[in-house]
């Protein structure tokens, strides 16, 4: 067939004169000796020759090795090539007008169901095939990606079979598939080759997943976006019409299913052609460009989108595709977009990243007892990998050692996440979810004014305002806004004295403090102490405006311009929350919030208008550690230990056996949660979150080091854990 041994040529980007494609059947090599034998006719430059790799990891393997230089791969394997392999895409199939070089895979559901992408569990599914891109690589790697699925371990086929309620997914017949997976599928006529990877099987590939759905065997059908249009011309009369049908899109709306450029679970890229980083791609590109004006229709007896000569399909290049266009950024990252890698990480389970077990790291002798507890209990329910305790003096001595990878997991608070990610690399794996209203556990910090209809002055008009905190050295009333303000350059620093750079901008405040010796005046002219006038500007109770309610009601007795509150504060002291004289007749209208991007905002809007989030606290791993698998390991224990009334013997929330709270989960946590997108240290604390911490840093790095003006690791770590008393975060 024209097979030519080559492997012995070894060309590089500067020398290509010999193009080694790899082939992965003796129906592609056959077509690839055809398509060399035409291009040489042709007098097309590089020469093309024809390599036999196999299999697709076969061709991947040749061509890192230097043995083969390119080949045509679709999205999946794409993936894996750049990611493990270093190799890059340079040509790409395009498939006509309306989808270019993509298609788009999409979850089809009747108009009359109430299923959203955020509401599948429990659902019934259609899908193509197993390992197909639209009806399974997609959807499953979006839904564990994202946390709404789980996983123990790598078992992906477990995970779907729990998530699912049943299903058809064609091809899931091997060894360990769980059987509702073929649950749903119908097989031939006669009721054999049910759920075969085949057509003999009537609900597979995207008609039969399409016509899974509209039979009523399953609810919603994975497929590609043109299959509900192509189903239409398919049938003479169909039983349905397009309004019967929606779709679910990824922001957990629906949409028609005209809609899919807007509303689809994924843009799936093109095949493309793939090589090493070394070679030049615009020589690539050239030859088979040359290739396609001569051999793409017309009266040429080679063709290169099509297969049939050859008895097959798809061969070399997609039958469907129209054309070939160059790739300008030749990352597998660009070419696959954020939607599909998103998908492809879900799906990316790599055994060797799962530990034997998981070490989780305690900082007390009470944490022991709950931790070993733990670990029992889930090793009853044989989840895994199983719970091993070990001890450690401090926080940072945890992150120490989950850097060197002695130790895989702990629980940190605001201030520690920014300490593991910044100075030890780590990464977010679970958080913590408190119940709806909780403002102790999680809230947001504002800035809350009077509602003005002259004079509404902004976050650039704070100088020389009057400010109510709720004390000095708290979050929401100090660490928060003067760190912003820091960050921002509307404070600054006198003589390294934070303090007294805040009583210069501010004209008068109230900042309750424990510490009264060198404390400007200013910072507590506007306090009352109690009914007699007695603990003027005390950090206690017995301060009238101490506090998220002693702070606001500065504000709203007039004492200041600016109250820094938590988000509740506002509705817990107006439209009669409070029966307090000073309070009863305040209505939350009245009130507004400053946005640090100059605006002003209705007090319900804080999620959009706040100076930082103090964010639930999160399960913090080495970035190599299988983050999925810890947070699915935890998803499926509270199952079983997550509710403080269940019967199980062991409650993950619950402290009280052990004589201590929050031990190693806060008891107000209600269930762990999967950080979603959040994959990072910063993404998790939010933006005004680092730059209110950040703030206060910057600033006292620079008094604590006349030396440089650089803000080293070593000493962020200093600053964390002294300037800084953020520990107690939640306790503010």
């Amino acid at each position: 067939m024209g097979f030519l041994p080559l492997l012995l040529c070894f060309p590089t980007a500067a020398t290509l004169t010999l193009l080694r494609w790899c082939t992965v059947s003796e129906q592609e090599l056959a077509k690839c000796s055809d398509m060399s034998r035409a291009f040489s006719g042709a007098n097309l430059f590089p020469e093309l020759a024809c390599v036999h790799g196999g299999s697709v990891t076969g061709c991947i393997s040749m061509i890192e090795k230097n043995l083969a230089d390119t080949a045509t791969v679709d999205g999946g394997i794409l993936y894996q090539a750049g990611k493990e392999h270093g190799l890059k895409p340079v040509v790409a199939e395009a498939y006509g007008p309306d989808v270019g070089t993509s298609y788009y895979a999409v979850a089809v559901v009747k108009a009359n169901s109430n299923l959203t992408i955020n509401r599948l569990r429990g659902a019934k599914t259609c899908h193509t095939g197993i390992h197909r891109t639209a009806g399974w690589n997609i959807p499953v790697g979006l839904l564990l990606d994202s946390g709404r699925m789980s996983r123990v371990g790598c078992s992906i086929t477990k995970a779907v079979s729990d998530y699912f309620k049943a299903s058809c997914v064609p091809g899931a017949t091997a060894v360990g598939d769980p059987p509702s997976l073929c649950e749903l599928c119908i097989g031939d006529p006669a009721g054999q080759s049910k759920c075969e990877l085949s057509p003999r099987e009537r609900y597979y590939d995207y008609l039969g997943a399409f016509r899974c759905l509209v039979d009523g065997a399953g609810e919603v059908a994975f497929v590609k976006h043109t299959t509900v249009t192509e189903a239409t011309y398919d049938q003479a009369q169909p039983s349905w019409t397009l309004e019967d049908l929606q779709l679910l899109c990824r922001d957990g709306s629906r949409s028609a299913v005209s809609e899919w450029p807007t509303c689809h679970l994924s843009r799936v890229p093109a095949h493309a052609v793939i090589t090493r980083q070394d070679v030049e791609g615009s020589l690539i590109s050239e030859v088979l460009d040359q290739g396609q004006q001569r051999f793409n229709g017309g009266n040429s007896s080679f063709q290169m989108f099509d297969s049939t000569a050859y008895g097959g399909k798809n061969l070399l290049f997609k039958d469907s595709t129209a054309k070939l266009v160059p790739i300008t950024q030749q990352t597998y990252q660009a070419w696959l977009g954020d939607e599909y890698l998103h998908a492809m990480r879900g799906l990316d389970c790599d055994p060797e990243r799962l530990p034997e077990s998981l070490r989780w790291c305690v900082l007390s002798t009470e944490e022991i007892w709950k931790c070993s507890r733990m670990a029992t209990a889930f090793k009853s329910r044989n989840l895994k990998p199983e719970i091993q305790c070990v001890s450690a003096q401090s926080p940072e001595r945890c992150m120490e050692h989950i850097q060197k990878r002695s130790i895989d997991a702990v629980v940190l608070a605001g201030k520690d996440v920014y300490l593991a990610g910044k100075a030890y690399g780590l990464v977010p794996a679970a958080a913590e979810h408190y119940a709806d209203g909780d403002t102790v556990s999680t809230y947001y910090a504002v800035a809350v004014v009077k509602r003005a209809t002259s004079d509404a002055f902004t976050i650039h008009d704070l100088q020389q305002k009057r400010s109510c905190h709720t004390g000095y050295g708290r979050m929401a009333g100090w660490n928060i806004p003067i760190g912003l303000l820091l960050r921002k350059g509307f404070i600054q620093l006198q003589e390294c004295n934070l303090l007294k750079a805040v009583s210069g901008f501010f004209s008068a405040s109230c900042i309750p403090t424990a510490e009264k010796e060198g404390y400007p005046a200013n910072l507590c002219e506007l306090c009352a102490g109690d009914s007699r006038g007695d603990s003027r500007c005390s950090a206690s109770s017995q301060e009238t405006y101490y506090g998220y309610t002693g702070a606001f009601r500065c504000l709203a007795e007039g004492g200041g311009d600016v109250a820094f509150v938590k988000h509740s504060s506002v509705f817990e002291n107006t439209d009669g929350h409070n029966s307090d004289a000073w309070a009863s007749s305040l209505r939350s209208g009245d009130f507004q919030l400053l946005c640090p991007n100059g605006a002003r905002a209705e007090v319900d809007q804080f999620a959009g208008c706040h100076w930082g989030q103090v964010p639930p606290r999160a399960v913090m791993v080495h970035p190599d550690i299988d983050a999925l698998a810890v947070y699915g390991l935890l998803d499926k224990a509270q199952d079983f230990f997550g509710d403080d009334n269940n019967q199980n013997g062991f409650k993950m929330f619950s402290s009280s056996e052990f004589q201590k709270q929050d031990l190693i989960f806060k008891d107000s946590t209600v269930k762990i949660v999967p950080v979603g997108e959040k994959r990072t240290y910063d993404s998790w604390l939010g933006q005004p979150f680092l730059d209110s911490l950040e703030g206060i840093l910057e600033s006292s790095s620079q008094c604590s080091r006349a030396a440089t003006r650089s803000l080293d690791v070593t000493l962020l770590l200093l600053l964390l854990t002294t300037v800084l008393t953020l520990a107690t975060v939640f306790a503010s």
